[in-house]
C-alpha cells in the first residue's frame, strides 16, 4: 500500500528521502524511495547463492540490517529446466514471486545493480539509489550471450530452434522437438565457461528417448557439436556417456563451435576450434543452442574483478582476494569448478562459516574443496549423478557407485532436488550433502 508523503528508512537511512513512497510486500519493503540507504550487509542478485545467503545473513544481522538487490519479479529453479524443454515439467512449476522467496523482513531493492564502488563501500543502481554497506556478498550470476552467434537471437521466432537456457526460450525446445519429423537433430557446447555444463547433453538424451517413444529416432540423426575435447570432464562419467553414446548410435563431434544460425535455411555454422577459420555448415530439422556466457558486466568493470572479468576470490574462503569486506558466490565467481546450483548450496554453508570467522576478526577455518554436483539426465526415468570436487576426482554422497545410470537418481533430480531447493537451501538450511555423505559412508569419506 503506498506511504505517499515519507518513507521508512529507519536507522539505516544517512541522507534524507524523497517523498516517493514505498510499498510494502510479503512483509519485505520494496523501496524506490531513498537517495542512500546503509546496511550492514548488502547482497547483489536475487538468485539461488543471493536467496540462501540473505536468509543465512538474516539470522546473523537481523533483517532489518541486510538487503538484496534483484530486478526480477519472478525466481526461477533453473535446473528444473531441462526438463521444462523435454516437456516432463511445465515452465510455470519452476518459478515463483521474488516476492515469496527474499526472507521476511529483509529489505528487496528491486533495481539492477549499475555500478559497484568496494573502495567505498557503495553501490549505484539503475534507478540512481547509492546504496553503502559494511559488508557486501556478491551473487550476480553469468551473462548469456545469444548476440555472439550471428543470427541469433532473432533466428528464435523461427520454428525448429530452442534453448533450455533462457525463460524466453526454454519452451520452443519442446515446441522443436514435437514438431521433428526426420532429419539432423543437433545439439552444441560453446567455447566459453558455461552454468550447468552437463545440460547441453542432457537435452539430447532426452530428445533421443522421446524420438524413440514416438517412433521417429529412425528417421533422425542425432550430433552433438561441442567446443571441447571430451565428453565430460570427469573421466568415471565420461566413460558411462560414451557407453550411452555408442549405443543410441549418438554422433559427437569435437572442437566444434557454432559461430552462425542460418533459420531461413535451416542451417547451422560451427568453427573447427583446432583449426580455425575452416567452418562446417550442418542442416537442422531441430537444433538446440547452448549460448556463449560470460562475466556479468557491472563486475567485469570493477576492480572486483580479475583479469577474465570474474569476481576474484579465495577458492577456499569465497572472501574477495583485495577486498576482505566482500564476499562472492556461485557463477560470477572465478572458483575453478562447475557453475551449478549444487555448487552453491555446498558454497553457502561455506560462506556462512567465513562471514561468521571475519565478524570476529579470526582466520576462516572451513576450506570449500569445490564440490559440484550434474545429475546427468540420460532418459525420462535415468540419471547419472556426477558428484565431483576442485580437482575432478569423484566426491559421491551415496555408497553406491553412482557411475551408472539409475531410476532412483531421476526421481531425486525431478522430484526430490526441487523441493530441497525451494525449502531447504533458498531459507538457508540446505548447505550441500557433505555432512550426509560422511554418514552414509561411515565416516570414510
Amino acid at each position: 500500500f503506498p506511504l505517499p508523503t515519507k518513507c521508512n528508512c529507519r536507522i539505516r537511512t544517512r541522507l534524507q528521502c524523497y517523498p516517493k513512497g514505498i510499498s510494502i510486500s510479503n512483509l519485505h519493503t520494496s523501496s524506490q524511495a531513498c537517495a542512500k540507504e546503509h546496511f550492514k550487509m548488502l547482497v547483489l542478485g536475487g538468485g539461488s547463492g543471493g536467496i540462501a545467503m540473505s536468509a543465512r545473513m538474516k539470522r546473523r544481522f537481523g533483517a532489518d540490517n541486510v538487503a538484496v538487490v534483484e530486478p526480477a519479479e519472478t525466481h526461477y529453479y533453473q535446473p528444473i529446466w531441462t526438463l521444462v524443454g523435454a516437456g516432463a515439467k511445465t515452465l510455470a512449476s519452476s518459478g515463483r514471486p521474488t516476492a515469496s522467496v527474499v526472507p521476511s523482513g529483509v529489505k528487496w531493492v528491486k533495481s539492477r545493480v549499475q555500478e559497484i564502488n568496494p573502495g567505498s563501500n557503495t553501490v549505484i543502481t539503475d534507478d540512481g539509489k547509492e546504496i553503502s554497506y559494511e559488508y557486501l556478498i556478491v551473487a550476480l550470476g553469468i551473462q548469456l550471450h545469444y548476440e555472439k552467434i550471428k543470427g541469433l537471437p532473432e533466428a528464435f521466432d523461427h520454428p525448429n530452434i530452442g534453448s533450455n537456457y533462457s525463460i524466453q526460450t526454454v519452451e520452443k525446445t519442446w515446441i522443436a522437438l514435437q514438431n521433428f519429423k526426420e532429419g539432423n537433430a543437433v545439439f552444441t557446447f560453446p567455447n566459453t565457461p558455461v552454468k550447468c555444463a552437463g545440460a547441453p547433453q542432457k537435452i539430447m538424451y532426452l530428445a533421443d528417448s522421446y524420438l524413440r517413444k514416438t517412433g521417429k529416432r529412425e528417421k533422425a540423426k542425432i550430433i552433438y557439436n561441442t567446443s571441447l575435447p571430451v565428453l565430460f570432464g570427469v573421466k568415471k562419467y565420461a566413460d558411462v556417456l560414451w557407453e550411452i553414446v555408442r549405443s543410441r548410435n549418438i554422433q559427437v563431434n569435437h572442437r566444434q563451435n557454432l559461430i552462425e544460425v542460418r533459420a531461413d535455411q535451416r542451417e547451422a555454422v560451427f568453427e573447427n576450434l583446432d583449426n580455425p577459420g575452416e567452418t562446417n555448415v550442418v542442416q537442422y530439422e531441430l537444433l538446440h543452442v547452448t549460448p556463449p556466457m560470460g562475466p556479468i558486466q557491472v563486475i567485469k568493470s570493477s576492480s572486483l574483478a580479475d583479469e577474465a572479468g570474474w569476481l576474484n576470490v579465495d577458492k577456499e574462503s569465497l572472501q574477495h582476494k583485495n577486498y576482505p569486506n566482500v564476499f562472492g558466490i556461485g557463477d560470477c565467481t572465478n572458483l575453478p569448478t562447475a557453475k551449478t546450483a549444487a555448487a552453491v548450496a555446498a558454497q553457502t554453508a561455506i560462506l556462512d562459516r567465513t562471514i561468521s570467522k571475519v565478524l570476529k576478526n579470526q582466520k576462516p577455518d572451513r576450506k570449500y574443496d569445490g564440490y559440484t554436483s550434474c545429475p546427468l539426465v540420460t532418459s525420462y526415468s535415468t540419471v547419472v549423478l556426477a558428484e565431483f570436487d576442485y580437482t575432478g576426482q569423484p566426491l559421491e554422497t551415496f555408497p553406491v557407485n553412482q557411475g551408472k545410470e539409475s531410476r532412483i537418481m531421476y526421481h531425486m533430480k525431478a522430484d526430490l532436488m526441487p523441493h530441497i531447493y525451494w525449502q531447504g537451501l533458498l531459507k538457508g538450511f540446505w548447505g550441500g550433502p557433505g555432512p550426509y555423505r560422511k554418514l552414509l559412508h561411515l565416516g570414510m569419506k
